[in-house]
């Protein structure tokens, strides 16, 4: 099993690699330039959380537009990267009313397969100026008491987001949630 990780200059890419090597996972960090030629042979993508905001600096954030529109493979997006899912899909992003930093209580609206197993609250970690503020076509799986969509689903593909960092230990359940998007690989 093959997984790239692709780069947005986030705190915390190294530590999303990490986990997936702890699982057993041929994993590899990759810029977010990297060619589409280069994923020929990759089972999944996790879009990385980083410093660029979706609202401001969207150019920053390379090809992972292309790599949405070309691979049919599964891909996880984490912050930023739920954020460019989200708006890829006709929703809206921006400036969150309330920013979230430290730990927040999420509410798990939908048991779909990346939170299957998962209780209907736990603590995660956030770090986000940003926010979903429409899903537009996708699916709201998950909120906070100040975010409508903690995490998104595509509903006909294997794309999800989430605006946590399920990478971190300060995240409840998040190897859990890692494990359930490798499930995903095998189907």
């Amino acid at each position: 099993m093959r997984i790239y990780v692709v780069d947005n200059g986030g705190q915390w890419t190294h530590r999303e690699w990490r986990v997936l090597r702890d699982l057993n996972v041929d994993a590899k960090i990759v810029e977010n330039s990297t060619p589409l030629s280069f994923f020929k042979d990759v089972d999944a993508v996790v879009l990385s959380g980083g410093a660029p905001s979706i609202f401001y600096d969207k150019d920053k954030l390379g090809l992972q537009e292309k790599y949405l529109d070309e691979l049919d493979i599964p891909i996880l997006g984490i912050c930023v990267g739920a954020q460019l899912i989200a708006e890829h899909f006709d929703g809206k992003c921006g400036p969150a009313k309330y920013p979230e930093y430290g730990k927040t209580e999420v509410e798990i609206i939908d048991h779909n397969e990346l939170f299957e197993g998962i209780p209907d609250r736990i603590v995660v970690w956030e770090s986000h100026n940003d926010e979903i503020k429409d899903q537009g076509i996708l699916i709201p799986l998950a909120k906070s008491q100040n975010c409508r969509y903690q995490a998104v689903k595509h509903p006909s593909r294997p794309i999800y987001g989430v605006q946590f960092h399920p990478e971190v230990e300060h995240t409840q359940y998040g190897e859990e949630i890692f494990r359930n998007f490798l499930k995903l690989l095998k189907k």
